[in-house]
């Protein structure tokens, strides 16, 4: 029998990444769903987000953005058409393709997530300081630069990209 103790394995930057992101979208998720629109699911989330930063997309763009397959993807775009939230049309520029856009009730609903995420944005910048939460913005979104070149359709939204601001 070994004696010999189990080495506590720190957790991987992607289970970082992951954590602090389930946390922050929580937070983005109560508030919308409190907002009125608590019909959403977080899976929703994987449409409406992406919509947030185009009037359009392609649902397979969406599939390929959220990392998740096209039927997965269609099945959470169904969910939200008969909610309300988005409507699907043909893609003018190939009618095997299909554009979601949000409706007004969607556009609602991405506006409360926007508040949402500000207030999450301002209090981590409390939390953090302004210069670490400066720090952690650009080595984040440097983390996604270098590795975007091997990952198609995974852009950062400029809207995402914001410059420090020093209180």
């Amino acid at each position: 029998m070994s004696t010999k103790k189990k080495e506590q394995r720190s957790p991987s930057t992607a289970q970082l990444f992951r954590t602090a992101y389930n946390l922050l979208s929580q937070d983005v998720f109560n508030h919308v769903s409190a907002s009125g629109f608590n019909d959403l699911r977080p899976a929703h989330g994987n449409v409406l987000e992406r919509l947030t930063f185009a009037n359009e997309a392609r649902l397979s763009a969406m599939a390929v953005a959220a990392g998740m397959t096209a039927q997965s993807m269609g099945e959470l775009v169904d969910d939200l058409e008969r909610l309300g939230y988005v409507v699907r049309s043909e893609d003018p520029a190939d009618r095997r393709a299909k554009l979601v856009r949000l409706t007004a009730k969607g556009k609602r609903s991405t506006e409360a997530a926007a508040e949402a995420v500000a207030a999450a944005e301002r209090q981590l910048q409390r939390q953090l300081g302004a210069s670490r939460y400066s720090s952690v913005r650009a080595i984040v979104t440097r983390v996604i630069e270098v590795n975007q070149s091997a990952r198609a359709g995974m852009s950062v939204p400029t809207a995402h990209r914001r410059p420090s601001r020093r209180n």
